[in-house]
Formats: structure tokens, C-alpha cells, sequence
């Protein structure tokens, strides 16, 4: 794995604050059913880290001691953690939001047929990966056969409920590219998507995510095999956009590795640059003070400013 900080360090980035902390985004583990070349979590089949229930614990008194609203559960899969239901269970229970970043093909796996009739009991917003409308495009990314199965896993979302109307069961669905190109028009791309995937399979969904790749961890390191890292951050510094720095992610959520160690979004957390650049900060802390204002940045930030920008809840403009 070729190491991406040390370039990402040496390109600036415009000064960011925090503002209201309102979302606190758990990586439950890097353990996954799936190992794609985009991935930034460099998550596998092979990963044992997991977070503790004692850490989850924790992450439900800070959510009422700062006012937290949302929790965002990202992995790996997050439902392979073993605390994943007892966990949403908890959260639900105080009324609290919950998003699940879901692979759709983990309904497919033994062991894990509950997922779908679990979310959907419990409520839960699914933002599941679909990285594109094509079978070959999704299947290079992937590996072979994930396109077919993540469709029959949206297919039977569809059947509970999820992306309908009037359901209040919130389906939305996230693009990345397959290569070292910005994504296209999230508008344009989602009414494609609606399209292609109604027509094709009777799929139905609420919104897309557009996300651009970032080049850190695998992907980053696929970059640098290939003699690519320095374009693709030319092509992000290019496209960089100013007015998107307002609404970037990191400005209303904190990113808690499988550890409980903070950090300023899952990006950062995949580089090792803690909460506010300045040493390591524990989930714990939070109990007695907010989250520093300022926000820890580096070269790989473009990814989320350039073009449309790119956020955990896609385009920002």
C-alpha cells in the first residue's frame, strides 16, 4: 500500500471552521463481504477491527450530552458489526435518526437475511452503494456478480417499503466513479438512474449521491501505481469551487473510528489525521467540552470542493 499523506500534507488548503455539531458518523469496522478498488476504508473479508459495544455506549450519552440528532453508521458493512442491532435498537429508541451505509449485496450473505426487514422495522434511512446503472461498470468495481445482487437487494427494499412514496422509508442510493474523472451532473445522473433502473428492473429510490473518489488508502495507492496521483490532484485543485466550502461535511459532524478516536470526516480518520490536527482525541472527551472549531485539512479536501463537490450526502451546489 503506497502511503498518500506525506503529498496530501504538502498541498494547502483554504482554513475551515466548525459550526453546530449535529451528526456523529460511526465506522463500526472495516470487516466487509466486498474488497473494491475505490474503497478508502481499504475494508475487506479479512478485516477483524470492530468497535466495542462499551464504545457505542458511550457514542449514545454523547449523542444527549451535545444534542446529537443523527447517527451515521459506516463500516466495512456496519452490519457485520455484532452490536449493530442492539446498537440502532438503543438510538431509535431515544428518537434519534439513523443513516445505514449500506452494500446491498450483504442481504445476500448467510447470516445476514435479517438485514432488510430490520431496517425497514426500525426505520432507518438506507444510503446504499450502487455505483453505477451498468452491469459491467458495477462488476469491474466490485467483482462479479454484485451488480445482479444488489439489485435483487433494492428489489426486495422496494417490496418493504423503502423509496416508495408515502412510506416515510428512505431509499437513497450513491454513485462514484470508476476511474480518476469527477462524477457527472448529480441531477442529470439521478434522473438516469430513476430511469434506466425503473425501466430495467422496477427499482425505485429517492435520491443519488454523486461522491468523488478520494486518493487515499486504495484507491490512493492504485493512483500511485499507475503514475496518476499527481493528475487526479490536478484535476481536483482545478476544479476546486469556493462556494462549496460552506456546506462541506465536516463543518456539522464528527467521524468516530471503530476505537472511538476522533476525527474531522471518515476521510480524515482513513489518513490518520486526528479531530483538529492536534493529537489524538477520544470519543469521551466530547462529554465534557465540543468538538475544537478548527477543522484539519490537507490536499485530499479538494475532493470534496471540486466541481458540484462531493459529501457524504453527495453534491453540495
Amino acid at each position: 500500500m503506497h502511503p498518500t499523506l506525506p503529498r496530501l500534507r504538502e498541498i494547502s488548503f483554504p482554513a475551515l471552521q466548525r459550526g453546530t455539531l449535529d451528526t456523529l458518523q460511526l465506522n463500526l469496522g472495516y470487516l466487509c463481504n466486498l474488497s473494491c478498488i475505490h474503497c478508502h476504508v481499504n475494508a475487506g473479508p479479512r478485516r477483524t477491527e470492530l468497535m466495542d459495544r462499551e464504545t457505542l455506549e458511550l457514542a449514545l450519552e454523547v449523542a444527549e450530552r451535545r444534542g446529537v440528532r443523527t447517527f451515521d453508521l459506516t463500516g466495512g458493512s456496519p452490519e457485520m458489526n455484532p452490536h449493530f442491532r442492539w446498537f440502532v435498537g438503543e438510538a431509535r429508541a431515544r428518537g434519534l435518526h439513523v443513516m445505514d451505509r449500506l452494500n446491498p449485496t450483504i442481504m445476500e450473505e448467510p447470516g445476514y437475511e435479517w438485514v432488510g426487514d430490520f431496517l425497514a422495522a426500525h426505520r432507518v434511512e438506507a444510503v446504499a452503494s450502487l455505483p453505477c446503472y451498468s452491469q459491467a461498470n458495477v462488476d469491474e468495481q466490485r467483482g462479479e456478480g454484485v451488480f445482479e445482487s444488489s439489485i435483487r437487494a433494492l428489489q426486495t427494499l422496494n417490496a418493504l417499503g423503502y423509496g416508495r412514496d408515502g412510506s416515510g422509508l428512505e431509499l437513497n442510493l450513491v454513485y462514484n466513479p470508476n476511474g480518476a474523472f469527477l462524477p457527472p451532473d448529480q441531477g442529470k445522473l439521478e434522473a438516469d438512474y430513476k430511469r434506466l433502473l425503473g425501466e430495467n428492473f422496477g427499482i425505485v429510490f429517492n435520491r443519488l449521491y454523486a461522491l468523488a473518489n478520494m486518493p487515499i488508502q486504495r484507491f490512493g495507492s492504485w493512483l500511485i501505481s499507475k503514475g496518476r496521483f499527481e493528475a487526479y490532484l490536478g484535476t481536483l485543485r482545478a476544479a476546486h469551487r469556493d462556494d462549496n466550502l460552506a456546506s462541506v461535511m465536516c463543518r456539522n459532524l464528527v467521524s468516530v473510528d471503530w476505537r472511538g478516536f476522533l476525527h474531522d470526516c471518515d476521510f480524515n480518520q482513513m489518513l490518520g489525521l486526528p479531530l483538529g490536527g492536534e493529537g489524538p482525541r477520544h470519543l469521551r472527551e466530547l462529554l465534557h467540552a465540543p468538538p475544537p472549531a478548527q477543522i484539519a485539512v490537507a490536499g485530499h479536501c479538494y475532493g470534496c470542493t471540486a466541481g458540484q463537490g462531493s459529501s457524504c450526502g453527495g453534491a453540495l451546489g
